[in-house]
């Protein structure tokens, strides 16, 4: 039995897309769990170096490394300069994306490969150059600590409710997030042998700082969009990452894990029951 299942103290983690948001505040639940991580981001260089002051404010080491991951030099890079920060790596959490709402006859090629290359293409080649590593850090732990059980590593490929239910606009942003899903399914039985769990965290609607682009948009409005009766928000992804990068996660794999509030689970057809329905089948 582990005595501390839920901690994070001594992982060693890589985050994609963490300069804002999802993976902003993935980095941070971690970091309160005790994790030292990496942060990589695109474009969100104030974020992302705002997030490691606060990280290294609670007593973890982290870094901010930028990395344009639609290129497969940079999501190597981005793996290599991680673990030579962290002296290692137990997990990586694939959170790197773009969406794109579009008219299908509308849509571009260079659309197409944009939203395939970073969606899919990066967690594909993140993976593939994060996995020797985490091999390593096994025997490594096997060695330093006999008298314990390495209890894997872990990655978990963020994907979107969009990968399982259809909306419209979204026919590029939805496929690249049908490919996650399927990935790491197969990602998840062929590393079993090498002791890593590959999962994957599909959220439904989460606020984030781009849903305040839109003029139309407040928490209220948001709120109505959930069955749960509110929005979701980073930290709620964040709690979900933590378990799952735990050692309490080390019997779970190959999962796909919507944190949606419900909304998966409700059907999209705006029906009620004819009045007195219910009275008539309660008296049968």
């Amino acid at each position: 039995m582990l005595s501390k299942p839920f901690s994070l103290v001594g992982k060693l983690i890589l985050i994609t897309g963490a300069g804002t948001g999802i993976g902003r505040g993935v980095a941070l639940q971690l970091a309160r769990q005790g994790a030292d991580v990496v942060l990589s981001y695109r474009g969100s260089s104030q974020g992302a170096r705002e997030a490691v002051e606060q990280i290294q404010s609670m007593g973890r080491r982290a870094v901010a490394i930028q990395a344009d991951l639609k290129n497969i030099l940079d999501c190597r890079r981005v793996v290599d300069e991680a673990v030579q920060f962290l002296g290692g790596l137990d997990g990586l959490i694939n959170n790197a994306g773009m969406t794109l709402t579009k008219d299908f006859l509308r849509v571009t090629e260079e659309d197409y490969n944009d939203i395939y290359n970073l969606n899919i293409r990066s967690q594909f080649f993140t993976c593939q150059q994060a996995v020797p590593y985490i091999i390593t850090r096994g025997k490594e732990f096997e060695t330093l600590f006999p008298d314990r059980k390495w209890m894997g590593g872990s990655i978990v490929n963020i994907s979107s409710v969009h990968g399982n239910t259809g909306f419209s606009g979204h026919s590029v942003y939805a496929g690249t997030k049908g490919a996650i899903n399927a990935f790491s399914r197969e990602l998840a039985i062929e590393l079993c042998p090498k002791h890593i769990r590959v999962n994957v965290l599909a959220p439904g609607s989460i606020e984030v700082p781009s849903y305040f682009s839109d003029p139309n948009y407040n928490r209220e409005a948001g709120n109505r969009l959930v069955p749960w009766g509110r929005i979701g928000l980073p930290e709620d992804v964040g709690y979900l990452a933590a378990y799952l990068m735990s050692d309490a996660a080390e019997f779970m794999t190959g999962q796909i894990l919507y944190l949606d509030g419900g909304l998966t689970a409700k059907m999209a057809i705006d029906w009620q029951p004819p009045e007195g329905a219910r009275e008539m089948e309660m008296k049968k």
